[in-house]
C-alpha cells in the first residue's frame, strides 16, 4: 500500500474514532432518533451534485434501513441511555462476526477455521463486557449497542449485493441512500421521543449541536464512507480491513481525553479478547500458513 494511502487510511481512523464522542456531545438537548434524522437530512444534500447509480431502489431502501436507521437508531440511543463511547466503539466492531453468521445463512458462505476461533474469542470478550453493567455501563446501553453491530453487519450483506451488480460508485451510493433514513428518523421520533422533545431541540438547537450534526453527516459518514470505499477499489479488502481494528483504541482514547471515561479491569480484559478475535478473523489464516510454512493464503478483492 503507497504511503499516501496508508495515511488516507489513517485518517479515516481517526475520523471514525472520534465520532463516538461527537455522537455524544450531538446528543445533549437532541434526542437521539431527532439526531439520526438531521443526520442523515445533511448527509444527503450531495444528491443535487452527485448522479444516483443505477441500481434497484429496493437496495437503497435495504441500506437505508438497515446500516443507517437501525445502526444509528440503536447506537445513538445506546449512548443516550449512558453506554460509555469507549466501549460502544469496541462492541460496535463485533458487526464483523455478526457479518459472518449473515453470511452462512443468507449467502450459503462457509467459515474457514480461524473464523470459528475468531467468533469464539470476541464472544468471550462480549460476554464479559456485557456481565461488567452497572452504573459505568447498564446493560440497555449494551445490548442497544450489538443490536447496532447487528444492523451494521444487515447492511454489509446488502452491499454485497450491490456489488454483485458490477462496478458501482459506492460514496454516490451512500450519498443517494441516504435519502432514505430521514423519515423514518422523524416518523420514530415522532411516535417514541414525541413532539414536544422534537421542538424543544429545534427551537434550542445550538451551534455545538450543529457542528456535531455536520461531523457527523459530512466527515464521519462522506468523507469516512468516501474514502473507505476507495481504497477498498484500490487494494484487497484483507488488506484494507485491518485498519478498522484501529478505531477503537481512537474512541478508548478519544472517551478518556474528552469524557475520562474509565474501563475496569474486567472491561478491558473484554476488550482484549474481542480486540484478539478481530485480528485472528481478520489475519488467522494467514498467520497459520507462515507458522507451518506453507505460502499465505491468496488475497481476495
Amino acid at each position: 500500500m503507497r504511503t499516501r494511502d496508508i495515511g488516507l487510511a489513517g485518517l479515516i481512523v481517526l475520523v471514525w474514532g472520534v465520532n463516538f464522542a461527537v455522537i455524544k456531545a450531538g446528543l445533549h438537548g437532541v434526542p437521539p432518533l431527532l439526531l439520526g434524522a438531521l443526520r442523515f437530512v445533511l448527509a444527503a444534500l450531495p444528491v443535487l451534485f452527485v448522479s444516483r447509480p443505477k441500481l434497484p431502489w429496493r437496495l437503497y431502501i435495504l441500506y437505508g434501513l438497515t446500516i443507517s436507521v437501525g445502526q444509528f437508531g440503536f447506537l445513538f440511543s445506546a449512548i443516550h441511555v449512558g453506554m460509555p463511547t469507549g466501549l460502544a466503539s469496541v462492541v460496535l466492531q463485533s458487526q464483523a462476526f455478526f457479518t459472518l453468521l449473515l453470511s452462512l445463512l443468507w449467502l450459503g458462505e462457509r467459515w474457514r477455521t480461524s473464523q470459528l476461533l475468531g467468533l469464539l474469542l470476541a464472544a468471550g470478550g462480549l460476554a464479559l463486557i456485557g456481565m461488567a453493567h452497572g452504573l459505568g455501563m447498564p446493560l440497555l446501553g449494551f445490548l442497544f449497542t450489538l443490536c447496532a453491530a447487528s444492523m451494521w453487519a444487515c447492511g454489509n450483506i446488502v452491499t454485497r449485493q450491490v456489488a454483485k451488480h458490477g462496478p458501482v460508485n459506492m460514496f454516490a451510493f451512500v450519498v443517494w441512500a441516504s435519502l432514505i433514513p430521514p423519515l423514518p428518523f422523524l416518523g420514530l421520533s415522532l411516535a417514541i421521543e414525541g413532539p414536544e422533545a422534537i421542538r424543544t431541540a429545534l427551537t434550542g438547537f445550538s451551534w455545538p449541536s450543529l457542528l456535531a450534526v455536520a461531523y457527523l453527516a459530512w466527515v464521519a459518514t462522506l468523507l469516512g464512507y468516501g474514502l473507505w470505499s476507495r481504497l477498498l477499489a484500490r487494494y484487497p479488502a484483507n488488506q484494507v480491513a485491518p485498519f478498522s481494528l484501529l478505531v477503537p483504541v481512537v474512541g478508548l482514547i478519544t472517551a478518556w481525553v474528552v469524557y475520562r471515561e474509565q474501563l475496569n479491569g474486567q472491561q478491558w480484559g473484554g476488550v482484549v479478547l474481542l480486540m484478539a478475535g478481530l485480528l485472528v478473523n481478520l489475519q488467522g489464516a494467514r498467520l497459520w500458513s507462515l507458522l507451518r510454512g506453507q505460502p499465505a493464503p491468496a488475497r481476495t478483492g
